[in-house]
């Protein structure tokens, strides 16, 4: 199966799919924590299935700071892919925030700005604000960036399929935001680089590439940060959690605990299955003391 990462995940906001015009899709009520789900482990299993990974496109999973919000991209009962947000109270998660997705959701650690791509969204009273730009430095007609994650210093990785499936790194030093940069060639290598993870403490970053020696079409790989500052080789994260498909789009929850990302299951386009996958974040741990130097 085709490699579905352009067509999918970077024009799907302009694109109209399905039959039902601006309608919400109809979910049944969850309750308990976790959006109801028994914590996984280090193998990754598919997340709410029936509840939130069903036919269709279910995609980009990700729980806010707290864990008691959760937002994912579906396209089903919608002309176009939204992303629906659920808060949990009193023992139940409720629907309460939707809207057209303009590129693919990160929530910062410390809940107020959800990044969409070359935009972004603070939170409000009501929930988020709407989509503000990032600047000229990122809203550059030449780079498609999909995706744009941020660590709690303020650094920011982001892909780009416009020039290439390259992923770039923008810093700041003294309060000033710098250029962004392209990364290594541990990053930059392979095909179809994109949707890079950074962790909070820029301990590590995790993203997803075609790769000789992988697992499938698409495998998740993670560099570790060294002792003097420089990252690491790319590691391919194992049979834990990739697979002969397409394993994309990961991120890490705010408490740390599992690690979620997207599987494509079957179909073709742009009949295509999509689902939510998780598992134990242990084996970032795990695989950080097998390739300790």
């Amino acid at each position: 199966m085709k490699r579905i990462l352009k067509p999918l995940l970077a024009l799907a906001s302009s694109l109209a799919f399905g039959t039902t015009a601006g309608t919400a899709a109809d979910f049944p009520v969850i309750e308990g924590p976790l959006m109801g789900q028994t914590p996984p482990g280090k193998v990754a299993e598919v997340f709410a299935p029936g509840l939130i990974s069903r036919d269709g496109w279910e995609l980009e999973g990700v729980f806010a700071p707290g864990m008691e919000e959760f937002y994912f991209v579906t396209s089903k009962g919608y002309e176009k892919p939204h992303v629906v947000g659920f808060r949990y109270q009193n023992g139940q998660w409720h629907k309460f925030s939707e809207f057209v997705r303009t590129g693919e959701p990160f929530i910062t650690s410390d809940g107020k700005t959800m990044h969409l791509a070359k935009g972004y969204r603070t939170r409000t009273a009501e929930g988020w604000s709407e989509k503000k730009s990032l600047g000229p430095m990122f809203d550059r007609k030449d780079w498609g960036i999909m995706r744009l994650t941020a660590s709690d210093a303020g650094t920011y990785v982001f892909d780009d399929y416009k020039s290439g499936d390259v992923i770039r790194i923008s810093r700041v030093a003294g309060g000033v935001r710098q250029e962004p940069e392209l990364m290594g060639d541990q990053f930059n290598s392979g095909k179809m680089t994109a949707h890079p993870f950074i962790a909070p403490d820029e301990s590590y970053l995790i993203w997803d590439s075609e790769r000789e020696g992988g697992f499938g079409e698409s495998d998740l790989y993670i560099s570790f940060r060294q002792k003097d500052g420089s990252w690491g080789p790319a590691i391919n994260m194992g049979p834990e959690v990739n697979s002969e498909k397409d394993d994309f789009w990961a991120s890490v929850t705010p408490d740390g605990k599992y690690i979620m990302f997207d599987r494509t299951i079957g179909g073709e386009w742009p009949n295509l299955n999509v689902d939510i996958y998780w598992a134990d974040a242990g084996i970032i741990e795990d695989l950080r003391r097998k390739h300790a130097k």
